[in-house]
């Protein structure tokens, strides 16, 4: 048989293959030229790139790419079909040479990231929810607190006192000075108002941090040197806590800023008012048992 000047098959084989070189023809214009079909043209073709001219551009190239670095980050096929938008069948094909674990813990540590996820896209709506309800709350019962007289101020003050200050022990029964002691900004400044209702001047005022010394001490007492309104300088030497490596601690970062103590020198005084305003706050309605700032009789 003659193909276009070959005398055998053989002939058009290497004919083919040369001419796919150079000039690089294309495998329709090959296929014309000898009369073949497809199928015998691949044979005849098999082990030769195509011409870089025959090469088209693919649309999705770049999102093959990508696929490939999502692949390389740990994501799932179905994971990397959602991010590009596109089949999950494409993103298999892209990424089915790249295995997605190469141990059996980075595959433990995959599902569990992936129930993370799923937990998340899960419960996002109800906290939204919730977060937006809190904040109607607060916002509704922060007005209707509105002002406070002043007699509100030394009901509250005492009785955050007695809650967070120092008080007399049975081994320590001698009149004590007012000392506050607290973590929350807020409460520290209620218990500013209410010993400035008392009459306590500003030089009556002592100022310490408690904080862990593993912590930003600096960073801290200026920060509660602005909560106050006084200046860092005025803030006795701060009483530093041993940081225990072994302990588990939550109160750590950039939000952990210690405990601020306040004592009120020469403030005996105020110290058994605080006591007779929670004597009063027990006492203020009628009670069968004795008020609890009074002994009980045991016998």
């Amino acid at each position: 048989m003659d193909i276009n000047g070959c005398s055998s098959n053989e002939e058009g084989r290497a004919a083919a293959r040369r001419l796919r070189v150079d000039p690089g023809l294309s495998r329709s214009q090959l296929m014309r030229r000898f009369g073949v079909g497809n199928g015998t043209l691949t044979e005849w073709l098999k082990g030769i790139d195509p011409p870089d001219w025959t090469r088209r551009p693919r649309a999705k190239d770049d999102m093959r790419e990508l696929a490939r670095e999502l692949r390389a980050e740990g994501r799932t096929v179905p994971e990397i079909a959602e991010a590009l938008e596109v089949s999950k069948s494409s993103a298999y094909l892209w990424t089915r040479d790249m295995p997605l674990d190469a141990t059996p813990e980075e595959a433990a540590a995959r599902r569990s990231r992936h129930s993370k996820k799923v937990a998340e896209a899960r419960w996002e709506p109800h906290r939204r929810a919730r977060d937006e309800a809190r904040d109607l709350t607060l916002a509704r019962v922060s007005a209707w607190v509105g002002e406070l007289s002043d007699r509100e101020v030394i009901l509250l003050g005492s009785v955050a006192y007695w809650c967070e200050g120092a008080k007399e022990k049975p081994w320590r029964p001698q009149a004590l000075n007012l000392q506050f002691i607290n973590s929350d900004p807020q409460l520290i400044l209620l218990f500013l108002r209410y010993v400035a209702l008392l009459g306590v001047i500003p030089d009556q005022l002592r100022y310490r941090l408690s904080i862990h010394e593993s912590a930003d001490v600096a960073g801290a007492t200026a920060w509660w040197a602005d909560v106050v309104g006084i200046a860092v300088e005025d803030f006795q030497r701060a009483t530093l806590k041993k940081h225990n490596p072994a302990t588990v601690r939550k109160n750590v970062g950039q939000s952990y800023r210690g405990c601020l103590t306040v004592s009120v020198c020469r403030s005996a005084r105020l110290y058994w008012e605080a006591e007779g305003v929670m004597e009063g706050i027990a006492l203020s309605e009628d009670q069968a048992r004795p008020a609890i700032m009074c002994p009980v009789d045991m016998t």
